[in-house]
């Protein structure tokens, strides 16, 4: 099912890339974040019939919240347990999940997925047009702390998101958003995504080659949302020489 992937000019003007779980292996500290808070809810809420109260799993982080606004995320884990609740409380239920990933950012640090420098380098040296894409509102943080600002010519996070009023994955409106900042069409725009959401947005978009990162080992679900191949991390993109690498950047 893994298999390298190469990216040529010729084919392609652009690559789009998730951070969280692609770029950066901050998608850890998400689930950690998630966990922590759903748990604690869980285990304090008095039984109800129809409410289940099993602490937050790793399939329930792929399922319901991986790639998604942090509202969007709780809503959906809570409306799988059957749990319903006020908008209010909702809301203030993923505040306490950002306040707990600030927090394991500090004290766990950013680390990055293996070959994205490798990657990164090499599709600048190639005239790649390059965007971030992120439903977290830390992302320039994120990125910042990483030491990887300017490897993108654009950016896309829960921050624009919300001030452009766009729906979240598996909506590929921020995909589309990025490629038009871009200046490139989704036919001629690769989307790297390791979200099961995320890859559907992709394929959604009409993106003409969406590349799903399992370094979690669920590739056969990600082929199944959308992806039209799967790499185990970075290292497995590479870019093709081209007579097009000093094409002059817009």
């Amino acid at each position: 099912m893994n298999a390298v992937v190469e990216l040529s000019r010729t084919a392609f003007d652009a690559v789009v890339m998730d951070l969280d779980g692609v770029v950066t292996d901050t998608a850890s500290l998400h689930e950690m974040a998630w966990k922590r808070m759903f748990d604690v809810f869980l285990a304090a809420r008095p039984p109800s019939q129809g409410e289940d109260h099993r602490p937050f799993e790793n399939e329930d982080y792929r399922r319901f919240v991986d790639g998604m606004p942090r509202f969007d995320g709780a809503l959906g884990f809570l409306t799988s347990r059957g749990i319903t609740l006020p908008r209010d409380e909702v809301s203030a239920l993923a505040a306490q999940k950002d306040g707990a990933f600030k927090d394991l950012i500090v004290q766990e640090g950013i680390k990055l997925i293996p070959g994205v420098l490798v990657l990164l380098t090499a599709l600048r040296r190639a005239g790649f047009r390059t965007a971030i894409v992120s439903a977290s509102r830390n992302c320039s943080a994120v990125l910042s702390r990483a030491g990887l600002t300017d490897f993108f010519d654009a950016s896309v996070d829960g921050v624009i998101a919300g001030e452009l009023g766009l729906p979240g994955k598996p909506d590929p409106a921020v995909y589309l958003e990025a490629a038009g900042r871009l200046r490139t069409p989704p036919e001629r725009s690769v989307v790297v995504e390791d979200a099961l959401a995320g890859v559907e947005a992709g394929h959604r978009g009409g993106f003409g080659l969406v590349v799903g990162v399992s370094g979690a080992g669920h590739g056969q679900e990600l082929l199944d949302r959308g992806a039209d191949v799967i790499v185990p991390d970075l290292t497995g993109v590479e870019v093709a020489p081209s007579p097009a690498t000093e094409r002059p950047r817009p």
